[in-house]
């Protein structure tokens, strides 16, 4: 079995494609999850290249980087904690990475900062205020329920993240019908 990280991979419509293209290259695709292929075997170069070409037009990348691959896996950890739970953490977001990557927190995020040029907690705010806004543009939920879901002690917590990220406030970016909102690959 061989592991392959790809960047840009962050929702499941990504997945979906990746899976479509790479599937029919007979090259052992066995799982595609966010940010990952999983082959049965070991692949070889050429291979390894073939599924590169194929997903350069579609945006993707195939990382061969240790430190690019760690960076990816960190990203797509808070993209899942962020838009696809419905509940809040029950860990702090250090506590969680740490766990599942089986590394000391301070040494994930010497590597984030390192490649990205930001902090984990800055990405993790940019994601959370991305959501909101998703949450704001379907109009369903209230600012605090909105509060409660992404984890904030409090809607003016919310409120003032909100603000210092995207510009405005909460309120006043719900009244604008612009386009407004980040694709998040590109947080």
């Amino acid at each position: 079995m061989e592991k392959v990280s790809v960047k840009n991979m962050v929702c499941s419509r990504c997945v979906m494609v990746v899976t479509q293209y790479v599937a029919p290259l007979n090259v052992g695709l066995q799982q595609v999850t966010l940010g990952e292929l999983v082959f049965k075997n070991k692949i070889t170069a050429a291979q390894k290249d073939l599924v590169r070409n194929t997903l350069i037009p579609f945006g993707f990348e195939v990382i061969d980087d240790d430190k690019m691959r760690m960076v990816e896996r960190i990203k797509h950890i808070i993209i899942n904690l962020v838009h696809y739970q419905e509940e809040g953490m029950n860990n702090n977001l250090s506590e969680i990475l740490s766990a599942d990557l089986h590394c000391v927190y301070n040494y994930l995020s010497g590597i984030f900062s390192e490649v990205t040029g930001k902090t984990i907690e800055k990405y993790y705010i940019a994601q959370k205020i991305e959501r909101a806004k998703e949450l704001l543009d379907y109009d369903e939920l209230t600012l605090s329920e909105i509060a409660h879901r992404l984890n904030y002690s409090s809607v003016a917590y919310l409120s003032n993240q909100f603000k210092k990220v995207a510009g405005l406030a909460p309120s006043v970016y719900k009244q604008q019908k612009s386009e407004r909102r980040t694709s998040l690959d590109k947080l």
